[in-house]
C-alpha cells in the first residue's frame, strides 16, 4: 500500500473565477493563495498538450483547518467538450456537502445557476440513521450531493 493523503479534487471550467465564486458563496469554500498561472514546456510535458496554459485557484473545503483538502478549479485556454451530465456516468460521480437543511441548500444552488437532478429523498441506513439527500449540479454541470443526517432517536 502507498502511504497517501488526499489533497484535492480538480474541476476544469471555461471560467474558473465564476465557478470558484459559486463554491465560495454557496458553501463557504476559502481561497488558498496563490492563484495559479502556468504556461511552460514542463506543463506541456505534464499534460501531453502543446502550448498548454492554465489559470485558476484552490479553494479549501468547508469544515477543515488550513491543511484541509481543496477544490482545484482551473481553466485551460483550449478545452475539450464534456459529455452530458449523468448521475451514473463512469468516472468521478459527485462531490458531497453535509448541510443543515437540504431543501434550503437545494434552492440556493438552483438560484445560483445550478440544476436539479432527480428528487430529494430520505433514505434509512441499516443503523436507522435518516439520510435526507438530493443531487444537483453546479453551473458547469458537475454533480453535487447535498445531504443531512439525523439519528433514529431524533
Amino acid at each position: 500500500m502507498i502511504k497517501a493523503k488526499y489533497i484535492h479534487t480538480n474541476f476544469i471550467t471555461n471560467d474558473w473565477r465564476a465557478l470558484a465564486a459559486f463554491y465560495q458563496n454557496l458553501f463557504g469554500c476559502v481561497p488558498v493563495p496563490p492563484e495559479r498561472d502556468y504556461c511552460s514546456t514542463d506543463l506541456d510535458a505534464l499534460t501531453g498538450l502543446v502550448n498548454a496554459h492554465l489559470t485558476g485557484m484552490h479553494l479549501r473545503l468547508p469544515g477543515y483547518d488550513d491543511a484541509g483538502p481543496t477544490l482545484e478549479i482551473f481553466s485551460y485556454d483550449q478545452t475539450e467538450q464534456r459529455n452530458p451530465t449523468a448521475i451514473n456516468r463512469l468516472g468521478l460521480g459527485h462531490i458531497a456537502f453535509l448541510v443543515d437543511d437540504v431543501a434550503k441548500a437545494y434552492e440556493a444552488v438552483l438560484a445560483a445557476g445550478g440544476h436539479a437532478i432527480g428528487e430529494t429523498v430520505t433514505l434509512i441506513t441499516a443503523t436507522g440513521t435518516k439520510l435526507c439527500v438530493c443531487y444537483v449540479t453546479d453551473p458547469e454541470g458537475n454533480v453535487i450531493e447535498l445531504q443531512s443526517m439525523t439519528s433514529s432517536t431524533t
